[in-house]
């Protein structure tokens, strides 16, 4: 068997594709290729363009193996999508975007037949990020289409079958707030055997397995040798999850940043999760129910800056102190710990830019505290992704939580080195003396229970 040093990962977030080339050495990214993922809003609805993406990825593996052959190929997704496939292997109908919204119709009447939260650990939550209010959707809009359906592929799944033509369920993708399975029976949920999708879904498999070869007519124009292996794959933010449940003793927690910003206690409690705050149960690649809160985090980022984020130092750090300049939730309503807020500034009378940036970090810490208290998080936390490089959220974080907090993915991003983890039989282990540890300041705790404060104080709080 060919030993594997450079793994392919097909990263595909809700905002950036990526193919990044992974060296197992040293769980580093050599080199990587992106593009944006667009959404489509040509034919029935708003639907993800995956022919563009295919084109992407061939392309992006053709040129990274020109530098260095590829050994594997991995996948990982966003959540909250699926392929409906039809007998002929292509699409019945478009691979659906989760931040569409469904008619009103539907929705009464999928509230009305989804599983409980004790059952699926998966809030009713908005648009479609409850995956199976989209299938509920388009079987009911579209049943001729929907006739002809022959499996349903998770998104990791569905690029591996593009891969290698051969067709797997995977329950990271399964359980990520999805009303389709049942994380503590490890079992499709009742929802999945009333709709008759039971018969749809194809064999489970470990995230870990090698599912076949790329196809010749894939290898060939790429150049890469012939038996290259595609695993499984796996949903991003478990991803994430995966190095540390390898390298670490419970309990700790992982934070997954990108788009959404996920909260994972490994060895916590499933039992007193509020789905009414976004709190959910995750599956990790072991099949474990992992208590988990999310906010869209890198999203509120995006908005709030515009995409050019400002410069800052340590005195604009000491005048948003001496303000204090505070942002408050929620810059995204409908999703997170406080989905009726309206997010408003305090303090922000001639704030500059810089003071702004550092507010809008120490917010986004502040709401990665308050989800992680609400899936009882204990011991050391982990950051994974663009926010691990943020030292005011990092520095906010440790200051807030009062515990030790540790940069991970210094090499690249979390999901793109966990997803090539995969590949490795024994599990090759991080080397937990390389992280970065973040220093807490006195003066950022008051800030931040001034912020818990005014939070409280203010309309529309929990109680």
């Amino acid at each position: 068997m060919q030993p594997i040093r450079h793994v392919a990962v097909i990263d595909i977030g809700k905002t950036n594709a990526k193919v990044a080339l992974v060296d197992m050495e040293s769980l580093s990214e050599t080199a990587v290729r992106k593009t944006p993922n667009k959404v489509r809003h040509d034919g029935p609805y708003p639907h993800h363009d995956t022919e563009a993406l295919w084109s992407f990825i061939q392309a992006s593996l053709s040129e990274l193996n020109v530098a260095q052959p590829i050994d594997a190929i991995s996948v990982t997704t966003h959540g909250a999508t699926a392929a409906l496939v039809d007998g002929n292997g292509g699409l019945a109908l478009p691979i659906l975007d989760y931040e569409s919204s469904l008619p009103d119709a539907t929705s009464a009447a999928y509230r009305a037949a989804r599983p409980d939260f004790t059952e699926t650990g998966a809030p009713l939550l908005p648009v479609g990020l409850n995956l199976a209010a989209q299938i509920f959707w388009q079987q009911a809009a579209y049943p001729e289409a929907f006739a002809g359906v022959a499996a349903i592929l998770m998104y990791p799944q569905y690029w591996v079958y593009r891969l290698t033509g051969v067709m797997a369920s995977e329950v990271t993708s399964l359980g990520c707030h999805t009303d389709l399975w049942n994380p503590v029976a490890r079992t499709y949920s009742s929802l999945v055997e009333r709709q008759g999708w039971l018969e749809l879904m194809p064999p489970l498999r470990s995230a870990r397995d090698r599912i076949g070869p790329v196809l010749p007519a894939i290898a060939g124009p790429a150049a890469l040798r012939p038996g290259v292996p595609v695993f499984c794959g796996i949903h991003d933010s478990n991803a994430s999850l995966l190095p540390h449940l390898q390298a670490w003793p419970k309990p700790f927690s992982v934070v997954s940043t990108g788009t959404w910003v996920i909260s994972m206690a490994v060895g916590g409690s499933t039992a007193a999760l509020d789905p009414a705050r976004d709190t959910l149960v995750n599956v990790s690649a072991d099949g474990d129910p992992v208590p988990s809160a999310r906010f869209m985090g890198g999203r509120e980022y995006e908005i709030m800056t515009g995409g050019q984020p400002a410069e800052w130092g340590d005195e604009d750090v000491s005048q948003v102190l001496a303000r204090p300049l505070f942002l408050l939730p929620s810059v995204e309503q409908g999703s997170g710990p406080f989905p009726a807020r309206r997010s408003t500034w305090v303090n922000d009378a001639q704030a500059t830019d810089a003071e702004r940036q550092i507010a809008l970090s120490y917010y986004l810490a502040m709401m990665t505290t308050v989800s992680l208290e609400l899936i009882g998080a204990a011991s050391d936390t982990i950051v994974e992704g663009p926010f691990a490089r943020n030292r005011a959220y990092l520095s906010m974080l440790a200051a807030a939580t009062g515990r030790k907090v540790i940069c991970g993915s210094s090499g690249g991003t979390g999901t793109a080195i966990g997803a090539a983890l995969l590949t490795l039989d024994a599990g090759k282990r991080l080397d937990r003396s390389a992280l970065e540890t973040t220093e807490s300041d006195p003066r950022l705790a008051r800030y931040a229970e001034a912020w818990k404060a005014l939070l409280l104080a203010g309309p529309g709080s929990p109680p």
